[in-house]
């Protein structure tokens, strides 16, 4: 079951004590359209999806590299119900295939604006998930998108953030973010080039 909701603090807290004596892991924090596939507005069509080139190998490097590769994805058109829940797990299906990988985990936030949602990008909750369910220190982590609501959510959550140029990314080039790269070939390289 895809992770919608923080559980009780008391677990978190058993978490972290179980886990106490590991170093918290590595993560890249990657949104899915127009970074991982080519932006197509609400697609909820598995026949739509076309990855983006050299993503596939990006994943498979940084997961080579020690790096948890996590998906974080607003997906708006559940709430606007122009497709499903099941209509996305699809289209991720068929991500997945063209990718020839899959991600560590997969977390998605169906509100639609102008709902408030402490999930919904540039909000942080979804991270925030991640970060528990997985240990992660986000100083070490990075946020990966093409829009100016990805680079500042990972911003808001204490990440370094790279833009992609792929998808929405040509116009959002003043967002802030800490590094501009081509697409998630270019940026799964800068990462792994990083010395920190």
């Amino acid at each position: 079951m895809i992770p919608l909701a923080i559980p009780p603090s008391s677990f978190l807290d058993g978490a972290m004590e179980k886990h106490s004596d590991t170093p918290p892991a590595r993560a890249v924090f990657w949104d899915r359209d127009g970074t991982l596939m080519e932006e197509v507005d609400y697609c909820g069509d598995p026949s739509k999806v076309q990855a983006i080139s050299g993503a596939g190998d990006a994943l498979r490097s940084l997961q080579a590299g020690g790096w948890l590769n996590i998906l974080i994805t607003n997906q708006s058109g559940i709430g606007r119900g122009y497709f499903s829940v099941a209509d996305f797990e699809s289209v991720n299906a068929e991500l997945i295939r063209q990718l020839g990988t899959s991600w560590n985990a997969i977390y998605f936030c169906p509100e639609a604006p102008p709902s408030s949602s402490h999930r919904r990008k540039p909000a942080v909750g979804m991270l925030e998930e991640a970060c528990r369910d997985h240990r992660i220190d986000p100083e070490r982590s990075w946020l990966v998108g093409d829009k100016t609501s990805d680079i500042s959510c990972g911003q808001n959550f204490g990440c370094r953030t790279i833009l992609v140029l792929t998808g929405y990314g040509n116009q959002q080039t003043a967002c802030g973010a800490d590094f501009v790269v081509a697409d998630a070939g270019e940026a799964a390289r800068l990462i792994l080039g990083q010395r920190f």
